[in-house]
């Protein structure tokens, strides 16, 4: 069904966010070793200017009313012990380039080599001056600060040392895989990747790990024509972890960005998305699947997403599923810009919340915002507890209670997962699933 489309003669939405005191921002800055020289000087000189200028979030910001940003805004991350248990690494089975960061840098020792068909990579911290990430670093961050400012993005865009710079120029054999490991107790890791996909190139990046107390993390994704990027992340943090990561895109004409994010507990966590979907017949899907027990530690997980629909016949869809319990908390603040023009769009938006107990809560927000007279957009969102029609319909068929539990989150979860196209790398978060949800669903 097309929603009515907004009457407005300006048709650029209010800056979200003001500015704030510097004394915060000062301090946080204080705490970081700034990098200096290199390819990307000028762009981490824009971004600091910016960055003072907007100062740091606060609670009355519009997009952090959910979400606490003191513990974003603290000049240092809180200590946590590194943890001796070490799940069984996800993605084991399948072949893959893999790429390993401890605390925010580049583990060469511990990484594949570089060479991959049709993939140029360096990183960061060691790319030279020529480097075509020149022309592309922090320069979709920047955009994305428009009309909602992400202070933490520009901080990353500014201070971030190390990270992956990745060029494809084909389809390579096999996926890349970024692992992140932790190895101090107190580190505040920030890495920012910058990939480039050209013309009717593929790519397939896959995310596992928690690194540092704190974290911000960042990819910038700048698909050329007919361009493919498939992105599956899974992030599972066994402590009071806090973080925050950013996924910036720009979809070209017949291009596909898809991306899928596993969340398992963790204290304060937030991804931000932020897609401009800038040619005509592209697609952008962006999903999750959240797991949150407050029992572990006290839980709460943000997905803010902003779709802008820019291009004629585009495509997005945004799905957003979470399980929580013991007083988990979880939110979803989405938003589809149709702008003036991008007749042909279909926008979809969906965000649920299965609760397992009486003291979780889900808080959603999700908005449209319509330019165009010839669009398809729709957003849903709902809370709800396990069905218990359909527990004693399982449990009526020998399957026990616990087991039935376990099926029916996952039959919750579908949708989420249908995302993910790969089949193997589908199956690898399914059994990832059901081996979380078995021991800890019915705790």
């Amino acid at each position: 069904m097309a929603d009515t489309a907004v009457q407005a003669k300006d048709h650029t939405p209010t800056v979200e966010g003001t500015p704030k005191p510097a004394g915060a921002l000062d301090a946080r800055l204080a705490a970081l070793t700034l990098p200096q020289g290199g390819f990307a000087a000028a762009a981490r000189r824009d971004a600091l200017a910016r960055l003072q200028d907007m100062g740091l979030p606060g609670p009355r910001d519009e997009y952090w009313r959910y979400t606490d940003p003191r513990p974003f805004n603290a000049p240092e991350a809180t200590a946590i012990p590194v943890p001796q248990e070490q799940a069984t690494p996800l993605f084991e089975t399948l072949d893959r380039l893999t790429l390993v960061f401890v605390d925010g840098a580049f583990d060469e020792a511990a990484s594949d080599d570089l060479a991959l068909e049709g993939v140029e990579i360096t990183t960061l911290a060691k790319a030279d001056d020529a480097n075509w990430a020149a022309d592309l670093y922090g320069k979709l961050e920047a955009a994305g600060q428009h009309p909602v400012r992400r202070p933490f993005a520009v901080l990353n865009t500014a201070a971030a040392q190390d990270g992956l710079l990745i060029r494809v120029t084909a389809k390579p054999s096999k996926p890349i895989h970024v692992v992140h490991r932790r190895a101090s107790d107190k580190a505040d890791a920030m890495w920012h990747h910058v990939i480039r996909v050209e013309t009717g190139a593929e790519l397939t990046l896959l995310e596992t790990g928690m690194a540092g107390a704190r974290s911000n993390g960042m990819i910038e994704v700048d698909l050329a024509e007919g361009a493919v990027f498939h992105h599956v992340a899974s992030k599972r943090a066994i402590e009071a972890k806090v973080g925050i990561g950013h996924i910036f895109a720009r979809v070209a004409a017949k291009a596909q960005f898809k991306s899928f994010t596993l969340s398992v507990n963790g204290t304060v966590m937030r991804n931000e998305a932020v897609i401009d979907i800038a040619g005509d017949d592209a697609v952008a899907h962006i999903a999750a699947a959240v797991l949150g027990d407050g029992g572990v530690a006290p839980f709460h997980q943000d997905d803010t997403v902003f779709i802008t629909h820019g291009a004629e016949r585009c495509e997005s869809r945004q799905v957003f599923k979470k399980v929580l319990k013991n007083g988990a908390e979880g939110v979803f603040q989405g938003k589809i810009l149709v702008k003036p023009g991008a007749q042909k769009t279909d926008g979809y938006q969906i965000s649920q919340a299965l609760l397992l107990d009486e003291r979780s809560q889900f808080l959603a927000k999700p908005e449209l915002e319509i330019y165009a007279d010839d669009v398809k957009c729709s957003h849903g969102s709902t809370t709800g507890a396990i069905d218990e029609e359909a527990l004693f319909y399982l449990r009526s068929r020998g399957v026990p209670r616990e087991r039935a539990i376990v099926f029916l989150v996952l039959s919750f979860l579908a949708d989420a997962l249908a995302e993910i196209e790969d089949e193997a790398i589908r199956d690898c978060i399914y059994e990832r699933l059901d081996l979380w949800l078995t021991l800890n669903a019915v705790q």
